[in-house]
């Protein structure tokens, strides 16, 4: 028996880094996973990855979730696969960084809809069937730049998305009670992903700056957001709800 055994789970960003990692461990612990990415083939290959694991997965793609239309393409298109809505992991963004007054009002327009907008469609979306289905669970990947600024790039509109991202889990929370949904948040730190690579890759780049103020001097792995996803979307975690959990190595814990 796996722990999420009958539920289906909406996985945003299935194609590669942290939402793959989620759909394959989704999978692997009996939930039946709907994906979508704006890349249809990092998508197929992602599903294919599962299905050769024994896992139940399909997926939307290319989808863009930054409108009221592909959010309810998305949702529309798993409830007629799979019959409903458990949980819904908003796990896809995209952003813009880069020194504040090098930013345009196109780059923070862009990230506050790939990354904040994204979110409140895919929610609106879901919530019908998860009040249908008698109750679910949201899981919204924030960022520990919801919390701290960050000195080895400019991040202002991700942390103000991502801020933004947290404060709508908690008015979630509130709104979901009544109907047995429950909305959490979960902030990664620094986490080995494509999107982060050239960081962590970089020779001449911030990665020992970074390291030298996470308490267990290391970056995280994508499969380790992925448990702790599953473990908030599962009824192990059926009194946890409003909560907001770092995943950073202790990063945001300690003064620098």
């Amino acid at each position: 028996m796996g722990r999420l055994d009958g539920k289906v789970a909406l996985i945003s960003g299935t194609g590669r880094g942290m939402g793959r990692a989620a759909a394959i461990e989704f999978a692997a612990q009996g939930a039946v996973v709907f994906g979508c990415d704006l890349n249809e083939a990092a998508s197929t290959e992602t599903v294919a990855l599962v299905t050769e694991a024994g896992g139940t997965m399909a997926a939307l793609a290319p989808l863009n979730l930054s409108s009221r239309e592909g959010a309810h393409a998305w949702v529309d298109a798993a409830v007629s696969s799979f019959g409903g809505v458990d949980v819904l992991y908003n796990n896809a963004s995209a952003l813009r960084n880069g020194p504040l007054m090098e930013l345009s009002d196109e780059d923070w327009h862009f990230t506050i809809a790939n990354e904040l907008d994204i979110v409140w469609f895919s929610v609106r979306a879901a919530w019908p069937e998860l009040v249908r289905r008698g109750g679910g669970s949201i899981i919204n990947v924030a960022s520990i730049a919801a919390r701290l600024g960050a000195r080895f790039v400019g991040q202002l509109p991700h942390g103000s998305a991502k801020g933004g991202v947290l404060a709508m889990t908690k008015h979630l929370c509130a709104a979901g009670g009544q109907h047995g949904i429950r909305a959490n948040a979960i902030l990664p730190g620094l986490i080995y992903t494509p999107e982060t690579a050239r960081y962590i890759d970089d020779p001449d780049g911030p990665l020992p700056a970074i390291l030298a103020r996470i308490p267990l001097g290391r970056y995280g792995q994508a499969h380790e957001v992925a448990r702790l996803a599953a473990f908030l979307a599962s009824d192990d975690a059926a009194f946890i709800t409003g909560a907001e959990i770092a995943i950073d190595g202790g990063d945001g814990s300690v003064a620098a």
